[in-house]
């Protein structure tokens, strides 16, 4: 017998986590997110989850508050005696500390990692992380999802003529080919060089982008200084048009006004980060359909592989 799904989000993901419900045929469950007078969080559910498959939506971008918020709905679940207990981070924060690229420096995908498999996690489900050797940071089952699944088809519909992808960095490369692989199309890298974290100091393009239309493609907009300055840059060096495709929306900073006054014709996200502000230039496409499919394939337990390769 299968046991009954219920679907519960957390208190920043609650849009993205309606989405992903109703495209599941179902309704959010009911869940409170109390806070005492010191910003102390509390989550309890109000329905039995006894016996239950229960997934937790919850992107952990900034504050911290979001990811504890998460951990503790968690253990309310295991305490409630959840059959199953899967965390469904879209945006997995803290992907960016995968390695130590200098000496006394923390692990911060490791340290959540951790976190997330010590209150119980039965699975984590997660789109495009930063590095995808992060998976190799947990002994439970990881559905890393591709972003590209969603964003991929919009780009297909512009039918845009001599179309090339471009990696705004020299560590982008491999998710950039992958991207361009799905079209047959080439690619061109941006190598960049930093004086410190969200300060470039300097870019040059590797690869003819001459009459074409160019699409960057890269996991996390953060500031939006490196895909702006990538965006001039090829078009500098004689490219046809610019527009991005990044999956997840950090846009923190000065972020949404660069892009007001970049070069880029649009920037295509998804939904795993709720947009702060409005603005012109950016389209925002859905996972919900991609996670909901993910998440009946697990409960069914089918194949989810075409939702990541």
């Amino acid at each position: 017998m299968t046991p009954q799904v219920k679907i519960f989000s957390g208190t920043t993901s609650r849009e993205l986590a309606a989405r992903i419900a109703a495209a599941y045929g179902t309704e959010l469950g009911d869940c409170s997110i109390t806070r005492f007078a010191d910003s102390e969080i509390g989550p309890s559910f109000n329905e039995s989850v006894r016996g239950c498959e229960v997934f937790l939506i919850q992107s952990t971008f900034p504050p911290a508050d979001n990811l504890m918020e998460l951990m503790l709905m968690v253990d309310a679940a295991k305490r409630a005696s959840a059959k199953h207990v899967n965390v469904v981070m879209p945006y997995y924060g803290y992907a960016r500390q995968d390695r130590k690229d200098k000496p006394r420096v923390s692990i911060g995908a490791k340290v959540v990692a951790d976190f997330v498999q010590s209150v119980g996690t039965d699975r984590l489900m997660t789109c495009d992380l930063h590095a995808g050797q992060i998976q190799g940071f947990f002994d439970i089952p990881v559905d890393h999802l591709d972003g590209s699944t969603v964003s991929a088809p919009y780009i297909k519909s512009l039918n845009l003529d001599n179309l090339i992808f471009a990696s705004p960095d020299v560590g982008g490369v491999v998710r950039t080919r992958a991207f361009a692989k799905k079209f047959g199309a080439e690619i061109v890298v941006c190598d960049k060089m930093r004086l410190r974290a969200n300060e470039i100091a300097s870019m040059q393009v590797i690869g003819d982008v001459t009459g074409m239309n160019v699409v960057l493609v890269d996991d996390i907009v953060d500031t939006a200084g490196t895909i702006c300055k990538a965006a001039d840059l090829l078009l500098e060096r004689g490219a046809q048009s610019v527009r991005a495709v990044v999956t997840h929306a950090v846009l923190s900073g000065p972020a949404h006004e660069r892009i007001r006054n970049s070069s880029l014709q649009e920037l295509i996200v998804t939904d795993t980060i709720p947009l702060r502000q409005e603005n012109e230039k950016i389209r925002v496409i859905s996972v919900a359909d991609l996670f909901a499919q993910a998440i009946r394939n697990v409960v069914t337990h089918e194949s989810i592989s075409s939702l990541f390769i």
